[in-house]
């Protein structure tokens, strides 16, 4: 009778650990959804707002624009809400749902800045959001009762003291070849981002859980742990958007955003795993769908980004205002039927006062134009 109200009672115990466990898990899952789609309107609108100044005449600087801030505003709420998300969902879940603001802003760019839809952007789509459908399925269902406590037993423990001096190592060398070696490789850029990006989550997660603890009544914020992860936190943000800018400087944001994703969610992972020890007794089939679905929102990102080229001219033209002894600033059109250049623009000037010298002058641009 003791033993069947015992194993009654632990029956309860379970059920009501495993129902609050995973309303507060569905709680992060739907702030980072909610957060990652306003960023992605964010994203649209500020892009909007470009292309609405530059048909102007006389364009006002951006940041003089109502829709712009509004923009802003929403990038703020939506990575405020990123920020809360960890608070109740593990690390290893949240960061690979960044790939919601790709998918949200590929239909809002499509729907409202007219863009062109393309076959791979449905099949990127379709893969990303069947990703998307796995990891909320099959992501690990922990406790994320973050405590001081927690966390300063999570940074002295063997297996985070060898995955810092690891990363440490790989960041050192990585830094020595990009600054002193100028090895300036889309790897290695973000793979410091990547490297910066896995303190981050660890410290966004901390920050996060105990102001979280904070406000359910259990004040975590006067140990000094809260404040050094705070100022990790910072500094290591601060640091991944000074080489993310870098890299989005040399680089063409095609390859930087979905490259970015992938390593900035392996990273994530990786360091959920690691401090947080966020699969620990999850099944073996859960682990598997759960990177099987991560593998197919990287490939649905890849193939909606890859489509995301920069517009360029189809006409090229090529200025002569160089050109020794000529003051004019026209323009020779090159014929898109023809390998040669064609004649001076309907509404271009003369260069000189005879049709041999503008014949001259066309025929040294062409040959100084061939390999």
């Amino acid at each position: 009778m003791a033993n069947s109200q015992m194993l009654s009672g632990n029956t309860t115990y379970l059920a009501d650990f495993w129902d609050d466990s995973y309303k507060t898990q569905l709680l992060g899952i739907v702030i980072a959804i909610a957060g990652n789609f306003l960023i992605s309107i964010s994203l649209n609108l500020q892009k909007y707002t470009h292309v609405r100044l530059s048909r102007q005449k006389d364009p006002e600087p951006y940041y003089k624009s109502v829709l712009w801030w509004c923009a802003i505003i929403l990038m703020g709420i939506g990575e405020l809400g990123n920020f809360a998300a960890y608070g109740f969902a593990p690390a290893t879940l949240v960061a690979p749902l960044g790939c919601v603001s790709v998918i949200a802003s590929a239909i809002i760019s499509v729907a409202f800045l007219k863009e062109t839809l393309q076959a791979s952007d449905l099949l990127g789509g379709a893969l990303a959001i069947a990703g998307t459908y796995l990891l909320v399925t099959f992501a690990p269902n922990i406790s994320q009762n973050v405590t001081a406590f927690k966390v300063q037993k999570y940074l002295v423990s063997w297996q985070f003291l060898v995955y810092l001096f690891f990363e440490i190592i790989v960041f050192c060398i990585l830094l020595y070849l990009y600054k002193k070696k100028d090895l300036k490789h889309i790897v290695v850029v973000l793979m410091l981002v990547a490297l910066l990006a896995s303190l981050t989550v660890i410290s966004v997660k901390a920050v996060a859980g105990m102001i979280t603890e904070s406000v359910k009544g259990h004040l975590q914020l006067t140990y000094p742990i809260f404040y050094v992860m705070l100022i990790i936190m910072v500094a290591s943000c601060a640091f991944q958007v000074k080489f993310l800018n870098q890299a989005m400087g040399i680089f063409d944001a095609t390859e930087v955003v979905p490259i970015n994703f992938v390593f900035f969610t392996a990273s994530a992972i990786i360091a959920g795993v690691i401090f947080y020890q966020e699969f620990y007794g999850v099944a073996l089939l859960n682990i598997f769908m759960f990177l099987f679905g991560i593998l197919l929102s990287f490939l649905g990102v890849f193939l909606i980004a890859r489509n995301r080229e920069r517009k360029k001219s189809e006409v090229p033209f090529i200025d002569i205002d160089q050109v020794p002894g000529q003051k004019s600033m026209d323009k020779i059109q090159p014929d898109a039927s023809s390998i040669s250049y064609g004649s001076l623009d309907a509404e271009a000037k003369p260069l000189g006062n005879k049709d041999g010298e503008l014949k001259d002058t066309a025929s040294n641009l062409l040959s100084s134009h061939k390999p």
